[in-house]
């Protein structure tokens, strides 16, 4: 398990820490600057969007990537920090041997467990909606990212944070919802009014420091 420092003093340095942090599937555990919006009816179990169709929108033909042929982490190497936030990038890689595409914003939430045990963690990641949505093709091999921004929650006060430590992070790919679970502790907050996640849309390739979204 890795562990995510959180505290007031990280300014914008990047955090130093290992490279990728693997994610056990849902499948796997048989269970299943900017302004923000906030996700709809889903932002309460973390889930991005209803799957409409099983095709992602703007490529046709191409299958849409599902958690079961993804694997999913969280490169803290790449991760830089601004203002009182630091920014993760969240890769998914596809892994079922063909090509799928990806398209608009996963659902993440810090979560008590991995798989059904789990209980949802304050606040679900609200949408920044200052970057477009984009088609993203994986081939066999593969990957995309998306930019999560985590707010130190020492930004909030205690009685308004309620702290605490979340052990996982749960992923719902776009359109999923079946969920992939990273294995990260960060400083959270147990209230839903102190929310803390950001996500960003997805973009083709792994994520890089310096390069959002």
């Amino acid at each position: 398990m890795l562990t995510i420092p959180s505290g007031p003093g990280r300014g914008r340095r990047a955090v130093p820490l290992a490279a990728a942090v693997t994610v056990a599937t849902a499948g796997l555990l048989t269970a299943c600057g900017s302004t923000i919006a906030p996700q709809g009816t889903q932002a309460a179990a973390g889930a991005s969007t209803p799957p409409a169709s099983s095709t992602v929108s703007g490529v046709a033909g191409l299958a849409a990537c599902r958690s079961g042929g993804l694997k999913v982490t969280l490169d803290a190497s790449q991760a830089g920090g601004a203002a009182g936030s630091t920014y993760y990038p969240v890769n998914f890689t596809n892994t079922s041997g063909a090509p799928c595409g990806l398209y608009g914003y996963p659902g993440m939430s810090f979560v008590t467990a991995a798989g059904r045990a789990g209980h949802q963690i304050g606040a679900a990641a609200q949408r920044n909606p200052a970057f477009g949505k984009l088609s993203v093709r994986l081939p066999a091999g593969g990957a995309a990212h998306a930019w999560l921004q985590v707010t130190e929650a020492g930004n909030y006060p205690a009685s308004v944070c309620q702290p605490v430590t979340a052990h996982w992070l749960r992923v719902f790919a776009p359109g999923d919802t079946a969920a992939s679970y990273v294995d990260v502790s960060f400083s959270a907050c147990a209230s839903a009014s102190a929310p803390l996640l950001i996500v960003m849309p997805v973009r083709s390739g792994h994520g890089v420091r310096g390069v959002t979204p």
